[in-house]
């Protein structure tokens, strides 16, 4: 009861603090435009990654910014490195001038331009200016070092809970279940009993990794790694490459030259199966990011419809349906790490796999 309690909790809190962000946010654009281009402008700023950790901001009366949050270091190769804080962004109001050149942030990106912040467009309205090389620790990147120190000290502890044989403590009770599911229930029945401590390490790391930045994205902090498609393609990548690397030469034989096929077929079957080895990872990077995107993008929506029915009896629909989903939300998270590390077990097991041909 008391763990129920408490993830209802935190799933209020994150409405609350939201809808407060919100809430400041729009009031500030009253005026300029309409509540749901607002909606959907905070929506695709939530969506995006940053320079700068931001929890919230709010508008004072003479009409400034204010953001709460820290500040991140910027990493830029133009002509020499180049590294500041995202201070002298300001969240891309101001210019930040560095050994003499200057820098914007535009929609997320960084951008080369004069004392005045000039932008340039091209026919499809899209910016022309130089983009240095980016090389910065941006919101996205913070959190997977903060993740990856967090899983090292976890395990670390675990690993050290069972010297001399003791029982494990602490964090190890809660970590040791997980850990056995997903070598008694994934790794060994998709893997086999030979092979699947070869592919233990990764699928642990993979599992726990993800899992822990999805719950991250239903805080309040507005992180959203596995919202990044670049993150999932990483991730995908790595288990294309473990599949292939370690791949047996069944494996192999049964993609070009399948056995007990006519030679003909085998012609026709062998592009098709090879073909397979790049959607299965495009398959684990494209399920990952839309099924966290869309989360994202439904709850905030419902979340902005408040604003729209600026009534008691919509916005308290809408609040509710928003603290369910948010709930719905917690079962995602773990569930698209499961199915993330079910299927490169799978694909894993299909590497090494024994085939009795005759």
């Amino acid at each position: 009861m008391q763990n129920i309690f408490s993830l209802k909790t935190i799933c209020l809190l994150f409405v609350f603090v939201t809808t407060f962000s919100f809430a400041k946010e729009t009031k500030a654009e009253a005026g300029e435009n309409d509540i749901k281009t607002e909606i959907k402008e905070y929506i695709d700023h939530h969506l995006l990654d940053s320079y700068d950790f931001s929890l919230f901001s709010y508008t004072k009366d003479n009409g400034e910014h204010v953001y709460v949050g820290f500040p991140l270091p910027v990493i830029l190769w133009d002509d020499g490195l180049k590294v500041f804080s995202s201070s002298k962004l300001k969240h891309g109001e101001t210019v930040a001038e560095v050994g003499g050149n200057y820098y914007k942030s535009y929609h997320g990106k960084i951008y080369k331009t004069d004392a005045e912040g000039t932008i340039t467009y091209d026919e499809a309205h899209h910016p022309t200016n130089v983009k240095p090389l980016d090389f910065s620790i941006t919101k996205n990147v913070f959190t997977i070092l903060i993740v990856g120190l967090l899983m090292f000290l976890m395990f670390g502890s675990m690993a050290k809970s069972y010297k001399n044989g003791a029982l494990p403590k602490g964090m190890g009770r809660f970590l040791e279940p997980i850990v056995l599911y997903i070598r008694d229930d994934i790794a060994i029945p998709n893997i086999g009993k030979k092979h699947y401590k070869r592919y233990m390490s990764f699928l642990l790391t993979i599992f726990f990794f993800i899992w822990i930045v999805n719950l991250l994205g239903l805080t309040p902090l507005g992180v959203n790694v596995t919202n990044n498609i670049a993150v999932t393609l990483a991730l995908a990548l790595l288990t294309f490459l473990i599949t292939n690397f370690t791949a047996n030469k069944s494996y192999w034989g049964h993609i070009f030259w399948m056995p007990g096929v006519p030679k003909l077929m085998r012609i026709v079957l062998a592009p098709i199966e090879l073909l397979g080895i790049f959607i299965k990872p495009f398959s684990l990077l494209i399920r990952l990011y839309a099924n966290i995107t869309a989360g994202h993008i439904v709850l905030m929506s419902i979340i902005g419809m408040m604003f729209i029915f600026k009534n008691w009896i919509g916005s308290s629909l809408s609040f509710g349906l928003a603290f369910a989903l948010s709930l719905l939300e917690l079962l995602v998270a773990a569930l698209q790490a499961y199915i993330f590390t079910m299927l490169s077990a799978l694909y894993f097991g299909q590497a090494v796999e024994e085939h009795d041909d005759h």
